[in-house]
């Protein structure tokens, strides 16, 4: 049975940290063949907010941060599936669960197939298509009076 987990940063245990890490690393740095800072500093400050679903006791199934950015924007980043557990709909329940009751704007930038996914919960995209690492992307926005 998976099981919906939810941490501030400076909460995160150091094997939470660790499974969480791995995950990012093994789909976007190994699979995606994206060499990049991972590791950013970004993920045990205070504002920052970290969803994950697991179904073990060691690993990580989904995941995504968000992030507080300057004017009270919430960036969700890093929304990402092991590719043992996908089609199973898991980057859905954590943005739902991401954005339940959640007040304000938020932002991302998302793969381009998968804007999809993030029009359901009411991002629009905005500007033009960007490569990041290589890999076509695109700046999508949710409105504060979204939800």
């Amino acid at each position: 049975m998976s099981t919906l987990f939810s941490a501030a940063g400076p909460d995160l245990t150091a094997a939470q940290l660790y499974a969480v890490l791995r995950l990012r690393c093994d789909v976007f740095v190994v699979e995606q063949e994206c060499a990049y800072p991972e590791v950013d500093g970004r993920d045990l400050l205070p504002g920052t907010r970290h969803l994950w679903i697991s179904d073990s006791d060691d690993g990580v199934d989904a995941y995504l941060r968000v992030l507080a950015e300057p004017g009270g924007v919430g960036r969700i980043g890093r929304v990402v599936t092991a590719k043992s557990a996908r089609s199973r709909g898991l980057a859905g329940e954590l943005m739902a669960a991401a954005l339940d009751g959640a007040p304000g704007e938020f932002v991302l930038d998302a793969q381009t197939y998968a804007q999809g996914l993030y029009a359901r919960f009411g991002f629009v995209a905005e500007g033009e298509e960007f490569l990041d690492d290589g890999i076509p992307h695109i700046t999508m926005r949710r409105p504060a009076e979204v939800g």
